[in-house]
């Protein structure tokens, strides 16, 4: 099933849920967060199709069940998207990227590469990601592929897929050492502390900073996966796979 592509109606959508998110329903907030791209008409046609309900009496709006399911799905691709182009594609422009994604890809294909990244929990600003059926099932079929940093034995070797610091003056430390997204590293050791081998030094890391650091275990694999899934589509997604299979014969 792919996302309805209507990208006007889906901008406005998206905006409702980040005022969900703030617990703002006024119109005038709608108005001016949206600016030149807030069109009343499109309120109208969302309120018809029962995806928002508005009151002119109290100049509030938001979305309804429908609506709120649909922004869900948007919000999830997105910032699906963000994590997937910031942890395993090594940066570049994440929103204008992101915004494609959520436009041309099937739930299916979300959900699949959700289960590849570990159903991660924020997008890389921090937001939160909402669950999809893959989160909510448990699925485990990503356990052969994304794994927790301490879950490696002891001489094995991974590549980070992605770090989860709430702190920036950690995830700064961590870039000074090249501990990031896309290196290999080697646990050496776990206790009393950990050691890992990176970049060719070795480097003590506390457990409190190790648990924030997932890698891929068989990254060969997750990039043959992904692909597979990519190519089972035909719905746009041929410059996020381009992103995809350059990274993953790097």
């Amino acid at each position: 099933m792919a996302i309805e592509r209507n990208e006007e109606q889906d901008e406005h959508i998206e905006q409702l849920w980040y005022m969900k998110e703030q617990k703002e329903t006024s119109i005038d907030f709608l108005k001016k967060a949206m600016k030149r791209s807030f069109d009343a008409k499109i309120i109208e046609e969302l309120s018809l199709r029962g995806l928002l309900e508005w009151d002119p009496k109290t100049a509030t709006i938001k979305l309804t069940p429908e609506g709120e399911d649909r922004a869900r799905q948007l919000i999830r691709a997105h910032r699906l998207a963000e994590r997937l182009v910031a942890d395993v594609l090594g940066g570049g422009d994440l929103e204008s990227i992101a915004c494609e994604f959520e436009h041309t890809v099937s739930l299916e294909l979300v959900n699949g590469i959700c289960t590849l990244l570990g159903h991660p929990k924020e997008c890389p600003h921090g937001m939160p990601i909402p669950e999809g059926e893959c989160c909510l099932q448990a699925i485990k079929s990503a356990s052969s592929f994304i794994i927790p940093l301490a879950d490696l034995k002891l001489g094995e070797s991974a590549r980070i897929a992605y770090i989860n610091c709430k702190s920036d003056q950690q995830i700064h430390k961590l870039d000074g050492l090249c501990i990031r997204p896309g290196v290999f590293v080697k646990l050496h050791q776990n206790y009393p502390t950990y050691v890992i081998e990176c970049e060719g030094a070795s480097i003590a890391l506390d457990a409190d900073v190790v648990k924030n650091i997932s890698v891929w275990k068989n990254f060969e694999e997750a990039g043959e996966t992904l692909h597979h899934k990519a190519a089972d589509k035909k719905e746009g997604f041929g410059r996020l796979k381009g992103f995809l299979g350059h990274f993953f014969k790097s």
